[in-house]
């Protein structure tokens, strides 16, 4: 007689019960993975979005700076030229500042949706 048993010999009987057991533990082990996953995930947006608003308060100071060099006292055909072009990188300068500000809170509201996502299916 030998002491040890094939894997044949062994009955396997898992009941309807054990079955949804070990199924509802599987599940909540998955959930809660993927809530930790897109917890992550919408904390690295919302560091995104920060950078983003981070690098439109730089184009406000930028702007502030443009603002402090146009020498309105220079009267020359060369100040009026001067003036011109940053009037121009200001305007370009504002309207970055601006897409910056919307991204910053699309991106933001990005992060809310992927934080809400760990309650749903599917995600």
């Amino acid at each position: 007689m030998t002491i040890g048993t094939t894997r044949s010999a062994l009955p396997v009987v898992m009941t309807h019960a054990m079955t949804n057991a070990v199924t509802s533990a599987l599940a909540d082990s998955v959930a809660a993975a993927d809530a930790a996953s897109c917890a992550s995930r919408s904390f690295e947006v919302q560091q995104l979005a920060a950078r983003l608003s981070a690098c439109a308060e730089l184009a406000d100071a930028a702007l502030a700076h443009l603002a402090r060099l146009e020498l309105q006292t220079w009267q020359s055909p060369a100040g009026r030229a001067y003036r011109t072009a940053l009037s121009l990188q200001a305007a370009s300068l504002r309207r970055s500042r601006n897409n910056l500000q919307d991204a910053a809170a699309v991106v933001r509201r990005h992060a809310q949706n992927v934080a809400l996502a760990a309650g749903r299916p599917g995600y």
